[in-house]
């Protein structure tokens, strides 16, 4: 059998190797995790750690299982989803849903899109009117400085693709039962916009990017390029430093002759089939 490629085939299917290896990938950090606690507890029992679950074995049933996890996660999603916005909502201060969630002291808050919804989807998709983003467009500086002036640290991040990178990525989606849940309704429809996304992306920035909280653009069509270079560009934003802990040591363990432990009805264990 010839190894070259047929039709310009192999190079696609290079990609979706690799796209779906990054999404395993994932699961295999955990898995070295277990790996050095394994190893932590041989060194300190003296006793090299058991085998849990064959890796083959195990692998396949985490993703079956996942797979189920999604199919629970559609059932809860149809059943109960969260309500259209009352009127009350639906007549507050925009910023005000977000208020509520910014950090006090000591707290770091990540948020998706946050306020900027009503720049991208929220416009593309006609849920507010020319209006509303005008007066967004002019509020936002103003928000955003009050929020560096009360002592936040506001970082902006948007994440950048070409539009054949979002096109490759939604079919992965599509195919991958494991990725379903990622692609909403609205996504699909935002696809057929591509253009206007971008109208609108460029309107954002052009309008948001101020001194005191600038945009910072992450090329992200190689995601493991733009996992290293934005984890990289946060820590250069924040003068932190390593806080010296103090050692930690365990108190003695208190015995007391008259505690006996009671056993658990066997009905009461979850199933052992692994």
């Amino acid at each position: 059998m010839s190894d070259k490629p047929v039709n310009g085939r192999q190079p696609a299917l290079d990609r979706i190797q690799a796209e779906m290896l990054d999404s395993f990938e994932e699961e295999l950090e955990l898995e070295v995790d277990d790996d050095r606690l394994d190893a932590l507890t041989s060194e300190l029992s003296g006793h090299p750690a058991e085998e849990s679950v064959d890796r083959k074995v195990y692998f396949k049933e985490l993703f079956r299982l996942q797979g189920e996890l999604v199919k629970l996660q559609s059932w809860v999603q149809h059943n109960a989803a969260l309500p259209a916005p009352n009127e009350r909502e639906r007549t507050q201060w925009y910023f005000q849903r977000y208020v509520s969630h910014l950090p006090a002291g000591g707290e770091i808050v990540l948020f998706d899109r946050s306020w900027y919804n009503r720049a991208g989807v929220e416009k593309v998709m006609g849920f507010c009117t020319e209006q509303d983003v005008e007066e967004f467009f002019r509020s936002v500086p103003e928000f955003e400085r009050m929020l560096v002036r009360s002592g936040i640290v506001l970082i902006k991040y948007w994440f950048s693709i070409t539009d054949e990178e979002q096109h490759f990525r939604f079919t992965m989606r599509i195919q991958d039962p494991l990725k379903q849940w990622k692609l909403s309704p609205m996504d699909v429809q935002a696809r057929s916009r591509w253009e206007q996304y971008n109208k609108a992306k460029e309107a954002m920035l052009e309008h948001t990017h101020i001194a005191e909280a600038p945009w910072h653009v992450v090329n992200a069509v190689d995601k493991k390029k733009a996992r290293l270079n934005c984890i990289s560009h946060l820590l250069e934003q924040i003068p932190y430093r390593e806080i010296a802990r103090d050692a930690v040591v365990l108190p003695p363990r208190v015995h007391n002759p008259d505690y006996h432990r009671g056993p658990i009805p066997p009905e009461m264990y979850v199933p052992a089939r692994y």
